[in-house]
């Protein structure tokens, strides 16, 4: 896992581990980065399925709840089955994309 901060953004690089290792590291690290939006790329993994997903719905839920934006990247699953819940999009500019979005919403009190 590759923790890269930049102003009030975090990107969450996975590299080896299995999803629910990587969701068991970032719970484990959330303190650091809990005032930040959160993108978490998964591009290195094979196709990943819907339980892969949704092994991060707990902490995005405490994330977006707090505000804050968590979007994961992968082009590896079939976005129509993405609960609603979670943020899931194609590629890292994307993610910076919804963020913007997100904090102009915020702003202007959505």
């Amino acid at each position: 896992m590759i923790l890269e901060q930049n102003e009030n953004i975090t990107v969450i690089t996975q590299e080896k581990a299995t999803v629910i290792e990587l969701v068991k590291k970032i719970q484990a690290l959330y303190p650091k980065f809990k005032n930040d939006n959160v993108i978490v790329v998964l591009t290195s993994l094979k196709a990943l399925g819907l339980s892969d997903i949704t092994e991060f719905l707990q902490v995005s839920n405490t994330h977006r709840g707090s505000k804050h934006s968590f979007v994961i990247v992968s082009d590896k699953i079939d976005l129509d089955i993405v609960p609603d819940e979670i943020v899931v999009v194609p590629t890292l500019q994307e993610a910076y994309d919804i963020i913007e979005m997100e904090e102009m919403e915020r702003d202007l009190g959505f």
